[in-house]
């Protein structure tokens, strides 16, 4: 059984991580300083109630969270379920419609590892546009998608600042989920690709939030200009909503509107 030492190490883990004290986050919390410190060293046992509110005021993933909960000795609070899971199929049908209301502009969905999960037409025309089959392996996954040299990297105009804004983002996403195993994988692998050493140092045009990305792809009669944008599920109660994205490469002018008709 997990003893109260598990929970205080991860509680103290995650607050370092998050750049707290231990005052800043019995602030945060509203918790006394005096109570963070007993739980920090084992000498307390936290309520459920507690350990939720902790993880919450040091903003965790729903998966952070239930590892938070599991350290204290209790059962997870939130489920994961595979997207094909017949209790998601009402939230699967109304992704599927908003892929398909894009219609000729690519639109896709990935997990938190960059899986994608689902694709419109559009966005698969996009990715046949590789001079070669590309491996399953890499197109279906977005991040090896676009920085693998079996994959889209030919066909990207300037790449090399494009593919510095991704591994700014993926290494944001690091930062924010530090435990992650399955992140730190990916980043790790990311960085290990022939060309990725000699990146800008950073993405000419990053943003604080990278919500508008620009991206040109050339295809065999025109070069098409994108920018991408990321939207969540709001407020999400289950583990694998809360880490699906759905990501959409928005023409960025008419050449481009008139040259996906004619890809779809």
């Amino acid at each position: 059984m997990p003893s109260y030492g598990a929970f205080a190490d991860e509680l103290r883990r995650w607050r370092e991580a998050r750049r707290f004290s231990q005052l800043a986050l019995s602030a945060e919390a509203e918790v006394s300083q005096r109570h963070l410190s007993f739980l920090e060293t084992g000498r307390s046992k936290p309520s459920r109630e507690m350990v939720l509110h902790l993880g919450r005021s040091l903003d965790l993933s729903l998966r952070d969270q239930n590892n938070l909960l599991v350290t204290a000795g209790y059962a997870a609070e939130y489920r994961e379920r595979s997207l094909d899971d017949p209790d998601l199929d009402e939230v699967r049908h109304i992704l599927e419609v908003v892929l398909a209301a894009y219609g000729s502009i690519p639109a896709y969905v990935i997990d938190r590892g960059w899986d994608i999960v689902l694709a419109n037409p559009a966005a698969l025309a996009l990715a046949s546009l590789a001079p070669k089959d590309v491996p399953l392996g890499i197109a279906a996954n977005a991040m090896r998608l676009s920085l693998h040299p079996d994959g889209l990297r030919d066909q990207v105009v300037d790449w090399p600042q494009f593919a510095a804004t991704l591994m700014h983002r993926l290494e944001r996403e690091a930062i924010e989920r530090p435990f992650d195993e399955r992140v730190a994988a990916l980043l790790a692998e990311a960085k290990s690709l022939p060309g990725m050493q000699h990146l800008p140092e950073r993405p000419a045009w990053s943003s604080g939030h990278d919500l508008m990305v620009p991206l040109q792809v050339q295809s065999k009669s025109a070069t098409l200009t994108f920018v991408s944008m990321i939207a969540t599920i709001g407020a999400p109660f289950d583990i694998t909503l809360e880490e699906l994205r759905l990501e959409t490469l928005l023409p960025a002018d008419a050449e481009t509107e008139a040259a996906l008709r004619d890809l779809v």
